[in-house]
């Protein structure tokens, strides 16, 4: 198959969804398609429903289910989805399978939860999912430090759907080398851990970066991208220092607040509930003017 149709979607800002909850805990559905809709308008061309931004491991597999379907019915005819999978292997075939029949395109595969991951049982996990779906993108996403490049590459011999990587090793250097081992050219390079490390991604390689910010402030995060494909190395930093305050927030205690400041945010704009499922936890009353008074500066 011909994926160079998805390989340029996927250079490009990608976003992750929050999942909404109504008062009563369900997903709140009539919110959800409102901030989908509201990602589209502002330019977002590809989304990733069941990110761990949309707190894919505190949703059930039904929910998990749900929020693909919304997600591809909001997204058709306007932007590419690259729908979260997960868990066991059945399991995370099953949501595969299922994004196909809801129409995504494409699915991001969480990292193996394991205490125990052999780099040749790695590729063994993702081409059981690979092998699946073979009509779908396939986009591991990489958080392991120790994991070879060349264990990529293995993975992509035997599954050409293997198009892309969400790579999320806080390490640019590392990054750059991983990258050249697997195949610079072979893959597109999706910066996985959001604005602040694009520019430096960008530098070794990465064409695309993952978002949460970008739910609050679309505009803000294409401007970068924006940047960074023209090599404004220069402009690309003045959105980075724009948006640093609040990327670190989310980052405090090993990113403890990663979802809780972007709902917070939505939250501060009239746009969904604050409510985030544990082991996340909404921030305390004397947090939340911080997040307020750094989205006012944007001009929203």
């Amino acid at each position: 198959m011909d994926f160079s149709e998805l390989k340029a979607a996927l250079a490009d800002v990608v976003a992750i969804p929050v999942t909404p909850f109504a008062e009563d805990g369900t997903i709140d559905t009539a919110t959800h398609r409102a901030l989908t809709r509201r990602l589209l308008d502002g330019g977002v061309r590809i989304v990733t429903p069941n990110g761990n931004t949309g707190e894919f491991y505190a949703l059930t597999p039904d929910e998990r289910r749900l929020v693909t379907e919304l997600t591809a019915e909001e997204a058709a005819g306007r932007a590419t989805v690259l729908v979260g999978v997960g868990h066991d292997v059945p399991t995370a075939v099953a949501a595969a399978e299922h994004a196909a029949e809801a129409g995504a395109a494409m699915v991001m595969v969480h990292q193996p939860v394991h205490p125990y991951v052999a780099q040749e049982g790695w590729v063994d996990y993702h081409r059981a999912i690979a092998e699946a779906v073979p009509g779908l993108g396939v986009v591991p996403y990489i958080r392991n430090p120790q994991l070879a490049g060349e264990r990529l590459g293995e993975l992509a011999d035997a599954c050409p759907n293997v198009i892309g990587v969400k790579y999320a090793v806080p390490d640019a250097a590392r990054f750059g080398a991983f990258a050249r081992d697997a195949g610079l050219e072979r893959f597109v390079w999706v910066a996985g851990l959001a604005e602040l490390y694009a520019p430096s991604y960008f530098a070794t390689g990465a064409t695309g970066f993952t978002s949460g910010l970008v739910n609050v402030a679309p505009a803000v995060s294409l401007d970068m991208l924006e940047a960074l494909r023209a090599g404004d190395y220069g402009a690309a930093m003045k959105v980075w220092e724009r948006i640093r305050r609040f990327e670190e927030l989310r980052a405090e205690e090993q990113s403890a607040n990663n979802v809780t400041v972007v709902k917070e945010a939505l939250s501060a704009l009239g746009l969904c509930r604050r409510d985030v499922r544990a082991p996340s936890r909404v921030l305390p009353e004397e947090r939340r003017a911080e997040v307020a008074e750094q989205i006012a500066e944007w001009s929203l």
